[in-house]
Formats: C-alpha cells, sequence, structure tokens
C-alpha cells in the first residue's frame, strides 16, 4: 500500500492473504488532518449562557459558528454549512438561547426530518441548561407523532422552544395555527436543521410548508429569522432561499478541528458459476462484503458504523456478522447490534447509549444515524451501497473520528452491482473531489402546489399579492374551476367542505394512498403512494416491514388496500411493465449536428405485466404474468435523439439498434443520481429505434412523480457530465456483455432483453462526440 496510516492498518486484516491482481480494494487515499480556528464570544451572548456552556466544557467558539450566529442575531436568514461535528448546534442556539433569555415572550421552533435527531438535538440544549434557574421557563419539548395528547397541549401553551418535523408542522400545527397564535406572534427563530435531506418532491412539499408557515407566522404578529444547518449541501444560501422564498447568506468556512480520515473504495468480486438474469455475471453482494468487513473492524477493537440502504439489509448484515464472529471470536458475537427507523424509541436510546458507551462495538444501521445525532468516538464507517448523493456520503462518513483522542478514522466504501457504484470505485475523483449537489427542489410544480395553496387558503384568505409572489396564478384558476377555490373581493378563500390538510403527503406521494395491511393482524404496515402502487404491493410481491417479510396477497386501487400475509420466502420480486411514452410539449431544444438534445413535458403510460422472483443470491427464479390496468404519469423528461445515418456511420446497424439503445438508457438512469440529487427508483426511461413524436431513434429519462421533480432539468443542464460518465461506467466494467454493474436495470419492464453494452458505448460516445463538434 501506498500510505500507512491508522485506516490502512486497520484495512489489514481483510486484505491479509488476497492478491493484488484481484484485490478488491480499487482506490485509497487520506485526507489530512485540520486544526482549528476560535473566534471571541459575541458579545450579546448573555454572561449566564457562558458560563452555562463552560459548565459544558466549551470555552471559545469556533469562528464559524460566531459568524453565523451574528448573522442570524442580527435578523439575517442564515445557512450555514460546515462538515460534521463542526458544532452547527452551537451555532444556532446561541441565538436563541440568548433572546429566549432576554425576551421573556420571545419563542423558536425547531425543524428536523427525522425523530431521532430531533430527540438528540432537545437532550443536547437541555445538557446547556438544564439546572439553571434563569432558564428554567424555556421548557424545550419535542411535537411530533410519539409526543402524547396532553404533552403536546401542555407544549403548546407553555414551551417557548418546540422541537417538530416538517410532516407534524404540516399536519398537526399549521391547520391548528389559531391554537398556536400566541407562539407564533413571539416566533424569533426558526431552524431548518439537515438542510441537504429537503431535495426532490419532499423538498418541494418542505419548501411550500416553510411559505405557509412563515405567512401565518408574519399574520400573527412574529417574524422569525430562519437559520438552516447542514454538513453538506452545495450553494447553502440558494438552497435555503430555494426552502423559503427569501433572500439569505451562507457561512461555510469550517474553522473546527479534523483527524486524519483515509477513504477506501472497494468492489466485490464477482461470484463463480452464479448467473443472473439472461446468464449475466453475479457479484458478491456489498451486504455481504460489508458484513465481513464489520467483523474484522471488530475483531481488532475499532468502533464502527456499517450503513446500509434498506431495513432488511441492515439486519441481515448484523446477522451476518454476529454469525462471522461466532466462529472466530464468539466472545464478540454480542457487541455488534442493528440499529434502524422502526424500533420502539426507549430501544433506540439504549442503542444510542450503548454505541455512545462502547458496550458496542459494531453497529449496522440505515441513515437512521446519518443525520446529525450525537455518537461520538466511532474509528471507523462502512456504507454498504452508494448511499445516492456525495452529501449523503460525506455525512455518513463523518460519522467516525468524531471527538476520538486522534481522531483518526477510516471509510470503506462497499459498491453495489450498480451502474453508479461501478462508475464511481474506479473514478474516485468523482466521488472525492467532487463539490456535494446542489438540492433539487421545484415547489411550482403544480401537482405539489395546488394542494399547498388550497391548505394556505384554508389557514388564512389568500391575497392577490400571495397568489403572485408564489407564481400560482394558473393553478388557482384551475382550482376555483374545479370548485374547490372561491375568489372574493377580500381574496381567495377554499370551498366550503374542502378539507385539504390530511390529504398531503409530504413525504413524496402525489395523488391518493394505498394503505399495506397484513390481513392476519389488520395492522397497518405503511403506504405507498397510489403511482408506485402497481409496481410494488402487486399481487405476489415480496413486502418488507421493519424487517419481517409479507407477500401481498390482492391489490385493491379503488379501496386503497394492499392486503398481505407473513411468510418469509428465499426469493425477492421486481415488477416488470411496457412503458409508452409521448411528447407534449417542447420546453428546450439544442440541436448539435447529427444529435439533439431537449427537455420535454410527456405522457408516460406504464402497465405492469408481471413480475420475476429473484433468487438472494441473484439467480432468476422465474416470470409470472399478471393483468393490471394501465396508468399515465404527467411529468417531465430529457431526451436525446440520433439520426440512423450517424448511427450506421459509428457502427450500429437496425439490427443492434434496439438493444444499443435500451443499454444507453438502463446505464444512463443509473448515472443520473451522479449530477441530480435523486435515486434511481425516483426516475424513468424509454429507449425506442422510431419514436413516433421525433421520427428517430429515441431516448428518454423521465421524472417518476406527476409534474416532475426537477431530476430531470438537472440532467438536461449537466447533459455532458451525465453521457460521459455514463459511456465510462459501461466500458469499464469488468464483465463480458452486460451485468447489473452496467446496463442491467432492476425494474426493466421487458427483462432486461435485448441489451447490448459495446452499442451503448458507441452510442454514448456518438452522443459525446456530436455535442463536443457542434456546442
Amino acid at each position: 500500500m501506498q500510505y500507512s496510516t491508522f485506516g490502512t492498518d486497520l484495512l489489514a486484516r481483510s486484505l491479509a492473504g488476497t492478491d493484488p491482481e484481484s484485490s478488491p480494494l480499487t482506490h485509497l487515499s487520506v485526507i489530512p488532518s485540520r486544526r482549528e480556528a476560535f473566534a471571541d464570544w459575541p458579545e450579546w451572548v448573555p454572561e449566564p449562557l457562558r458560563e452555562a456552556y463552560a459548565d459544558n466544557g466549551i470555552e471559545r467558539v469556533w469562528t464559524h459558528q460566531a459568524q453565523a450566529a451574528d448573522a442570524a442575531f442580527t435578523g439575517r436568514h442564515v445557512a450555514i454549512c460546515t462538515g460534521t461535528a463542526s458544532g452547527k448546534s452551537l451555532a444556532y442556539q446561541m441565538p436563541i438561547l440568548s433572546t429566549l433569555l432576554t425576551e421573556k415572550n420571545a419563542t423558536a421552533l425547531y425543524l428536523a426530518p427525522t425523530k431521532a435527531l430531533g430527540a438528540d438535538q432537545i437532550r443536547s440544549v437541555t445538557a446547556v441548561i438544564s439546572g439553571r434557574p434563569e432558564f428554567g421557563h424555556l421548557q424545550p419539548c419535542a411535537y411530533d407523532g410519539d409526543t402524547d395528547p396532553e404533552i403536546r397541549q401542555w407544549a403548546r401553551v407553555h414551551s417557548r422552544w418546540i422541537f417538530t418535523n416538517p410532516d407534524m408542522l404540516h399536519i398537526g400545527i399549521l391547520s391548528h395555527h389559531a391554537k398556536w397564535r400566541q407562539f407564533f406572534r413571539n416566533l424569533r427563530y426558526i431552524v431548518v436543521d439537515e438542510c441537504h435531506h429537503y431535495r426532490g418532491v419532499f423538498g418541494s412539499h418542505t419548501a411550500l410548508v416553510m411559505r405557509r408557515l412563515l405567512r401565518i407566522a408574519r399574520a400573527a404578529g412574529g417574524n422569525p429569522t430562519v437559520i438552516g444547518a447542514s454538513a453538506t449541501v452545495a450553494a447553502p444560501a440558494e438552497a435555503l432561499i430555494r426552502l423559503i422564498g427569501e433572500p439569505a447568506v451562507a457561512v461555510t468556512e469550517d474553522a473546527s478541528p479534523r483527524g486524519e480520515r483515509t477513504v477506501a473504495l472497494w468492489e466485490p468480486d464477482f461470484l463463480p458459476a452464479v448467473t443472473g438474469e439472461n446468464g449475466a455475471p453475479v457479484r458478491r453482494s456489498a451486504g455481504a462484503e460489508a458484513a465481513r468487513l464489520l467483523a474484522d473492524f471488530v475483531v481488532e477493537g475499532a468502533r464502527t458504523l456499517c450503513f446500509a440502504r434498506s431495513r432488511r439489509g441492515v439486519e441481515l448484515t448484523a446477522l451476518t456478522a454476529r454469525n462471522l464472529l461466532a466462529d472466530s471470536a464468539p466472545e464478540l458475537v454480542s457487541r455488534v447490534a442493528a440499529y434502524r427507523a422502526g424500533y420502539l424509541a426507549d430501544d433506540r436510546r439504549k442503542l444510542e447509549q450503548a454505541i455512545n458507551d462502547g458496550e458496542l462495538i459494531g453497529v449496522a444501521t440505515t441513515n437512521a444515524l446519518e443525520l446529525g445525532v450525537d455518537i461520538s468516538g466511532l474509528d471507523a464507517v462502512i456504507v454498504s451501497g452508494y448511499p445516492g448523493t456525495v452529501a449523503s456520503f460525506w455525512q455518513q462518513a463523518g460519522r467516525a473520528g468524531r471527538q476520538r483522542e486522534s481522531g483518526d478514522s477510516l471509510v470503506v466504501l462497499v459498491a453495489r452491482d450498480d451502474p453508479l457504484d461501478t462508475y464511481l470505485v474506479h473514478h474516485p475523483s468523482a466521488l472525492l473531489d467532487k463539490p456535494v449537489e446542489a438540492t433539487v427542489t421545484d415547489p411550482s410544480n403544480p401537482y405539489i402546489l395546488g394542494p399547498h395553496l388550497l391548505c394556505a387558503a384554508a389557514e388564512k384568505p389568500l391575497s392577490d399579492a400571495e397568489i403572485d409572489s408564489w407564481d400560482a396564478r394558473d393553478v388557482a384558476e384551475d382550482l376555483a374551476a374545479e370548485g374547490l377555490l372561491r375568489k372574493r373581493k377580500a381574496g381567495w378563500y377554499v370551498a366550503a367542505g374542502v378539507e385539504p390538510h390530511a390529504e398531503v403527503d409530504i413525504r413524496g406521494g402525489i395523488g391518493g394512498q394505498v394503505l399495506i395491511v397484513d390481513t392476519t393482524t389488520s395492522q397497518v404496515l405503511g403506504t405507498v403512494d397510489t403511482g408506485r402502487a402497481m409496481s410494488t404491493v402487486h399481487p405476489g410481491a415480496v413486502h418488507i416491514h421493519q424487517g419481517e417479510t409479507y407477500l401481498v396477497d390482492e391489490l385493491d386501487l379503488d379501496d386503497g388496500l394492499a392486503l398481505a400475509h407473513p411468510e418469509d420466502p428465499d426469493w425477492t420480486t421486481s415488477a416488470r411493465e411496457t412503458t409508452d411514452i409521448s411528447i407534449t410539449s417542447v420546453i428546450d431544444s439544442r440541436t448539435f449536428g447529427a444529435l439533439t438534445v431537449a427537455f420535454v413535458d410527456v405522457d408516460v403510460t406504464h402497465q405492469v405485466v408481471g413480475y420475476l422472483r429473484t433468487l438472494r443470491s441473484g439467480e432468476v427464479l422465474d416470470a409470472v404474468e399478471l393483468d393490471m390496468p394501465a396508468q399515465t404519469l404527467h411529468t417531465r423528461a430529457v431526451m436525446y435523439t440520433l439520426t440512423p445515418e450517424a448511427l450506421a456511420d459509428a457502427g450500429i446497424d437496425e439490427p443492434r439498434l434496439p438493444g444499443s439503445l435500451h443499454a444507453a438508457e438502463h446505464a444512463a438512469i443509473g448515472l443520473l443520481p451522479l449530477v441530480a440529487t435523486c435515486d434511481r427508483w425516483d426516475i424513468g426511461g424509454v429507449s425506442t429505434d422510431l419514436h413516433p413524436d421525433t421520427g428517430l431513434p429515441t431516448v428518454f429519462v423521465y421524472d417518476g412523480y406527476m409534474g416532475g421533480a426537477g431530476f430531470a432539468e438537472r440532467g438536461h443542464a449537466a447533459f455532458l457530465t451525465w453521457i460521459d460518465a455514463t459511456r465510462d461506467a459501461v466500458a469499464s466494467c469488468g464483465c463480458e456483455s452486460g451485468c447489473p454493474s452496467c446496463v442491467q436495470s432492476p425494474k426493466c419492464g421487458n427483462g432486461n432483453d435485448p441489451l447490448d453494452k459495446d452499442g451503448a458505448v458507441t452510442v454514448l460516445e456518438l452522443v459525446s462526440r456530436q455535442y463536443l463538434a457542434h456546442a
């Protein structure tokens, strides 16, 4: 190895005896340590608050903390974007606690995307103010779905600092804002923690909830300042501006200390004698490889978090690591555990305490521990599968090295069998040298904006000026035509009998919801929006809930019910569907010789026609046919066309054309998250050798949400970067004719047939050449 560091020494056990020529380690780099830079306490911080921090070991503040706190205290909306464990909590606590201490009626509101993070921040504040009489009247309190009704009522009247989430703000606070009038009248600060989490449809919904919050607070007489916090987001001021619709400033220079961090990229090898769909090779799973690393690190005494992408993956990783330890170090089996959403609150707290105390050495977790929950003293992080964005990767990586004596740490990214993972482990600069992504939101999406207009009008009639400031005139008039809004002299009112709040799912669903019910207990297992129900909870689908597996027996879209029973098959399911796409309008189009690139409105018609059953090894068991109704999605797409002549000149003749375009489309879907903050399941694609609307060979990649979510638009804006990365990912894959790491898709409606890997590389090279030659 070229480095000798804490991280490489820790990796040595897992690499012992490995032939360098077949090593899973594709890249190793070291990020050097950094020294801190201090600032004086702002003059406006009261002495009792300085003393409280001193009693908690904080004698001085870092410069970024002082800058962000000062901006907020002087009334400027501010986004603080510095690394994990850089003390962002202190930056917003300073102005809030100072104001609450000196202004007897002032209030504050804290928003987090997860309950665990909100609970952690209450503990952080309580640690500062507990036992100090001057802070006794502040009563910071949680107000979320886990809060007892009696405590909610008490908090509304007595607490001056409420900790909640966007969901409860929307459904439990703004819908009953009259009861909160006193709180809103005195609202001085709103904290929006982990801003990078608010992206896509969830981010667009949250942006409109924030606009409604500011509107109601000001109508009550308040004038709150918004403080956004995130360890990882590009253009943080712009991100906060998109979220709240008002000017903001940013603080980005991180003055906190950081230990040396070793980053390793790891690609599991192909499994011998195992084939997947259409005979494609199958790699050793990222989960199995991550579990082996977790067990190795635990044996070395390294306190380790292993992030997996699903609850089931978390449970399997922990179980596999414990089984490995049972053979090699049985005394350590009890020191490995799983942590994920779905556990009881008391169990989660016990696990967090066991991690902090060192009682647990290895923990497999979902991204429930990605966001700001304060867990210190960790040595290593294993990321099992790229988490979808550079922002999330660094957020997870930052969990290690916090408050250890040296601060040195190791981070290992284990690649899944996925085009984007394959690309990143072979092109490390795209991950390690790339700025984090800007969040993608589109609050102007009429399918999102319309329901929020109804909520806003129900909360307080909307004026024409407000309608125009939200750029919502057309949407408002459409709602009025449907009889949902009423235009009067005094403004826009919600129609009698319309109660819109309960119809809005801000976590991403657009349209109705389908309840997933266990028929043996009548327990509601969860929900899925109607648009995705037929591909995820169709009859025969495997559904996983809190680590338990269910089989879906029936899907009733009219009643909004999917009925399932507990069963634990040794296979998973993936829907197969046919898709037709038509262009309804062209937003932007550019021609580059034989290539045309466009951003378009489209209608996408899906019909689920069956599903595959796939063994956990990756081997396909069989295909099952279904007869399901068709659905049409009105959304947005990025598309490109090529002339048949240019394709033929490049060596793609008519017989090769369908497979080449199909493979290029699959790979492009897999790589779009490189330039847009999305998951491949947020988007879809269609390719055809002759599309009726263009008359040419055409490839579409579209947003999988009604009205669009901004992802296709980002792909259009970063088209060449996206296409070049897609070509490199396919070309660098070690398989012969295509596999899940390059051109096969787990959600292909055509069973990944036909696919031409070499043809895809040729198509993508042609696209790039034409673009560059005629740009």
